[in-house]
């Protein structure tokens, strides 16, 4: 594994202005989201919304990748992801979600997830997750991606590979009629070949009109997780996989969670509709 240092908090920007023009969604500027009590199945109209907002994030992302360098800092990959979603019509989900300040997540080396983009410079041989959620039309769209940043190593490039691979085996498995934790007995088992860890504290979520609908995806073979699987269901699938152990740290800002051994890990993920006899993926630019 790399022997660059550990992280520490950057200087933070001030929040990225929306225009006026961009709905926003219900919880910006409030506490909490108002919780969910709608269907996990949605219509076809709805579906298809999402499918605008998975577009879009999707390619936000993928905007911001393309400046992943070493010299870059985070903060820099959230103004190209916010400026991409505003001038496409979208609110940037994260913005002002349960206060979280940024538009999109950050997340380097041993951080698991939900790392805030700062004044942070990314390092050759660093690894970094952006994880970017867009809202228009009244639905999100949330997907995330591990890149590489300059010459990494091979151990961290193969988790990355591997993770991204058992996020592929993940969505292959969903079918109608099977429990939702057919999702984390796959992810586990293909995890354990490697001796890798599996995040068991943060979860794919069901998503529509609302970010987090309440319906929990685990992503390890969870005997609790006996939801059944429903044509028209959408949710998010986001295995995180580590070097080391599953548990974690969380930084003072309340949002930055980090393996406790500090090594490094991966995260994928994709917003899906299930389908008749399978998925389809929502988030594809």
């Amino acid at each position: 594994m790399s022997g660059q240092s550990l992280l520490a908090p950057g200087h933070l920007s001030p929040p990225r202005a929306v225009p006026g023009t961009i709905v926003r969604p219900e919880y910006v500027g409030k506490a909490a989201p108002t919780p969910y009590t709608g269907p996990e199945i949605q219509d076809a109209e709805t579906i298809e919304r999402m499918r605008i907002a998975g577009g879009i994030a999707a390619r936000a992302m993928a905007e911001a990748a393309k400046i992943i360098a070493p010299g870059v800092t985070t903060d820099e990959l959230d103004e190209v992801a916010h400026t991409y979603m505003c001038d496409h019509g979208a609110y940037p989900s994260t913005l002002g979600y349960r206060g979280f300040p940024k538009s999109l997540c950050t997340s380097l080396n041993e951080v698991i997830c939900h790392g805030i983009p700062d004044s942070t410079v990314l390092r050759d041989g660093d690894i970094i997750n952006l994880d970017v959620t867009a809202y228009i039309g009244g639905v999100h769209g949330d997907n995330n991606a591990t890149y590489l940043v300059g010459d990494v190593d091979e151990e961290s490039r193969l988790l990355v590979e591997r993770t991204r691979e058992s996020l592929n085996r993940a969505i292959k498995a969903v079918r109608p009629g099977r429990q939702i934790n057919i999702i984390g007995r796959v992810i586990e088992s293909y995890a354990k070949r490697f001796g890798y860890g599996v995040v068991r504290d943060f979860t794919g979520h069901g998503i529509n009109s609302s970010f987090h609908s309440g319906l929990i995806v685990p992503h390890y073979d969870s005997p609790q997780a006996t939801t059944v699987i429903q044509p028209g269901m959408t949710f998010t699938i986001e295995p995180m996989l580590t070097l080391g152990s599953y548990e974690y740290d969380m930084w003072d800002d309340g949002w930055t969670v980090v393996t406790k051994d500090r090594r490094r890990t991966a995260q994928f993920e994709h917003t899906l509709v299930v389908t008749d006899t399978g998925t389809e993926i929502l988030t594809l630019p």
